[in-house]
């Protein structure tokens, strides 16, 4: 199994990709919130349940209401989809008040489409939020009448800001997809240019750009998780020519470290190499690795660079079932969360807590 971003977005893109794809779409938003998991660890084992005002409810559709982020504060930010697929933004406050927003220029086409993204694959035009910083803000990205992307960020006192990287494309599916924003305000996502190749950005809070690629990179992506720190580092994968995966940490001053994972596989053809996903405030990095017989296992890797390696304990090993362990997210105390594909191809979440005894 491999997630949506082994979906290259070019006409390379294998089967096995677009397989992969379906199954990111799935984790995507339901497995992401890894503070949503922690803190519900640390509180009594209640389940809260809510619905966003207007969301649908015609079953088998798959439409409805799903939380994405939660800051500290327990404030969570999400996404839900009318009775058209048109796609809303709601906040839901720490003491349960539903507040639902649309980004002006948000388009409103109905219909059950999917667009393929450099965040997932979605359906339906609309907003799209998918970070929520512990000041408030929240920042993602909406498609306009044109199913063109755009950025934007919405403050804590509900005014909206729009954005478009400088050198992004003006064709769909092209555009600027934002997808994490940290305490200081900064910014990290993904755009497509003019010619459709993927780059990744930083966006300060004064609406400066710099776009950046790792040398030798024709597909630089950034996910959707906790991909920028507090301290302005920013994780993420590029692809290089052969179409092999290799991991990066840009700092905040520019400077990139690429990496691999020891064990990682070289065949870029199967979508093999490393997929960093997340990095916490100490700089420690998590994501998963697929090894030479296309099984994913998770990695940690240290500020200093050296790596831990771990399986679920339930996952499978089958590869041409695309088992595996899927690391999504890392919080500041170290703890990971993801999902697992066991041997008969069902999706489980985990919690990784940090130091021995380990997976």
């Amino acid at each position: 199994m491999k997630t949506l971003k082994r979906l290259h977005f070019n006409s390379t893109s294998s089967f096995r990709n677009v397989r992969r794809s379906t199954v990111w779409a799935v984790l995507c938003l339901a497995v992401y919130m890894s503070g949503a998991g922690i803190f519900a660890m640390a509180q009594s084992p209640r389940i809260i349940e809510f619905d966003a005002p207007g969301a649908a409810s015609t079953p088998g559709l798959g439409l409805g209401t799903q939380g994405v982020d939660i800051n500290p504060a327990g404030a969570i930010a999400g996404v839900y989809s009318d009775a058209n697929n048109v796609m809303h933004g709601f906040l839901r406050t720490p003491e349960g008040r539903l507040i639902t927003f649309d980004a002006p220029g948000a388009g409103s086409v109905p219909g059950l489409y999917f667009k393929q993204t450099p965040a997932g694959v979605y359906g339906g035009s609309g907003t799209y939020p998918f970070s929520n910083n512990r000041e408030g803000a929240i920042t993602g990205f909406y498609f306009d009448e044109n199913t063109l992307g755009h950025g934007f960020v919405r403050a804590p006192d509900g005014t909206f800001t729009s954005f478009d990287d400088p050198d992004v494309g003006t064709t769909s599916p092209q555009g600027t997809f934002a997808l994490n924003i940290n305490p200081a305000g900064v910014i990290a996502g993904n755009y497509f240019d003019s010619n459709s190749i993927h780059h990744g950005f930083v966006r300060t809070p004064h609406n400066k750009f710099t776009n950046f690629d790792p040398t030798g990179s024709v597909f630089t992506h950034v996910d959707v998780g906790s991909c920028i720190n507090p301290a302005g580092a920013v994780t993420g994968y590029y692809l290089d020519a052969g179409g092999l995966a290799h991991s990066f940490v840009r700092a905040l001053d520019g400077r990139i470290t690429e990496f691999d994972v020891p064990g990682a596989g070289t065949d870029g053809s199967q979508g093999q190499g490393t997929y960093a996903e997340a990095n916490n405030d100490a700089g420690v990095v998590t994501g998963q690795y697929y090894d030479s017989n296309d099984v994913s296992h998770g990695f940690v890797r240290a500020p200093d660079g050296k790596f831990t390696y771990f399986d679920a304990p339930g996952a499978g090993a089958d590869a041409a079932s695309y088992e595996g362990t899927i690391p999504l997210a890392i919080n500041a105390a170290g703890e990971i969360t993801g999902a697992y594909i066991d041997s008969n191809w069902v999706l489980h979440g985990f919690l990784r807590l940090p130091g021995p005894p380990q997976f």
